[in-house]
């Protein structure tokens, strides 16, 4: 069916805006899917597009893997949905050993839901519900970040700090939630390589929350370790083993929002093991399975799951869960995951890019309305000056121009984020930046 014969008002697309996409048909040129394979993408119109996102950083390992393919295609031989209530399948408990034998030591066991926004709903449930049947009930106050995201539930807007996303749901928000300042500095942090000097002092903050709302009421900090969705913010040197040195002293626990970096985007299972901080807490969905099957999940401490674990074994300890936790089709999914992980080494292929990566994008530097560069292992991200009167429009140009020159980049305000796929070859990497570099010529 082509572009002119679909009717497009009926679906409300997320996150997206749907008036340009779908009243001007120039607005939607190979900007229509229809197949992807490896790296890349090919539009309705057969125009082929490298995935410089991995997806929306989710498919590190490229698209149909034939091993995740076949194991998803040999699930459905046997079993297709199993309730999670009460019931499991030997899968799901071996998925949830893997997946604690590769978290930071500690970090025994795994909770299952479907996407990064339950997952981060879920571990704010288990801080609250922990310091609770600890007898310390009066720790209901989360602290944030300022430009985080942790999901759309309104959990997540509420410790989030992006303001498009808050602004509409304020009513709806928890109480009591407070905000560490973001780490966005371009004054002092701008065209930094990797993790930037400056900023370590931003995460004593937490000592003037503390001071105001008291330690005894505060129950978590959650922190992305570098944060995605703003454009790739990576943490100043020494601010996560900060951050989590100040938690210890006051009893808070701290969350680790993993969703895009777990699996593999840091070069390590974790980011938690990359920056060598062991949170109470980390929370994954996206490239545990490789984007096949929705799925996400939480990682807690023993001493946190050991806490719920009393009374009469008969009740349920913990009342949460949902109807697709451990989902039969995801838990297969993830199992080839991890296991493509160990059979091709796409952890040192990460390690193995992350410079390639780092160069090209720095490369960019001096093109016209380029006001920063930052990388984060395979990670990296370009700022532009905003049009006046017209923030994220020039992105949006740039975004249109690399498309016709054959590359999918993600957009987010007046910035191009990159999460290349760890299958991608220094050739395809070094394309990559070439067409934007292009791309920001011809967007002006």
């Amino acid at each position: 069916m082509s572009d002119t014969e679909l009717n497009l008002q009926p679906y409300w697309m997320p996150f997206s805006h749907n008036r340009y996409y779908k009243h001007d048909a120039e607005h939607r040129v190979h900007r229509m899917l229809a197949r992807a394979e490896g790296s890349y993408y090919w539009t309705t119109e057969g125009h082929k597009l490298y995935d410089a996102l991995s997806g929306l950083w989710c498919c590190g390992l490229g698209h149909r893997h034939p091993k995740l393919v076949e194991a998803v295609k040999q699930q459905l031989d046997v079993l297709d949905y199993g309730t999670a209530f009460q019931m499991a399948t030997p899968q799901v408990f071996r998925l949830a050993e893997r997946i604690a034998a590769q978290a930071p030591a500690g970090l025994e066991h795994v909770f299952f839901c479907n996407s990064g926004s339950e997952a981060v709903d879920t571990a704010l449930k288990t801080a609250l519900a922990y310091h609770r049947v600890r007898g310390e009930a009066q720790r209901t106050r989360f602290i944030g970040r300022e430009k985080g995201y942790h999901g759309v539930g309104f959990g997540g807007i509420s410790v989030g700090g992006m303001v498009a996303n808050r602004k509409m749901f304020a009513a709806g928000m928890l109480p009591g939630v407070d905000h560490l300042p973001h780490t966005h500095n371009l004054q002092q942090m701008a065209f930094s390589r990797g993790e930037p000097d400056y900023g370590t002092h931003l995460a004593d903050e937490l000592e003037r929350l503390v001071a105001l709302h008291d330690a005894s009421t505060i129950a978590a900090v959650i922190v992305e370790p570098m944060q995605g969705s703003a454009g790739v913010i990576v943490p100043p040197k020494g601010y996560l083993k900060r951050l989590r040195e100040l938690c210890s002293k006051h009893g808070i626990l701290l969350i680790f929002d993993e969703v895009i970096t777990a699996f593999g985007r840091m070069g390590k299972p974790f980011a938690a093991q990359y920056w060598d901080v062991t949170p109470d807490l980390i929370t994954f969905a996206k490239g545990v399975n490789n984007g096949l099957v929705p799925m996400g999940g939480v990682i807690a401490s023993k001493s946190i799951y050991d806490a719920f674990m009393t009374g009469p074994e008969h009740m349920v300890e913990f009342f949460h869960g949902y109807t697709y936790s451990g989902h039969a089709l995801a838990v297969a999914a993830a199992h080839a995951t991890l296991d493509v992980h160990g059979e091709e080494g796409t952890y040192a292929q990460v390690n193995a890019l992350s410079p390639v990566l780092e160069e090209v994008v720095h490369s960019l530097k001096g093109e016209a309305n380029v006001i920063d560069i930052r990388n984060c292992q395979l990670a990296a991200a370009v700022e532009f000056a905003p049009i006046d009167g017209k923030p994220g429009l020039r992105a949006i140009r740039v975004f249109e121009e690399a498309l016709k020159r054959g590359v999918l980049f993600r957009f987010t305000g007046d910035i191009i984020a990159m999460g290349p796929t760890f299958v991608s070859s220094p050739d395809e990497l070094s394309n990559m930046a070439e067409v934007l570099r292009a791309s920001i010529r011809a967007a002006g």
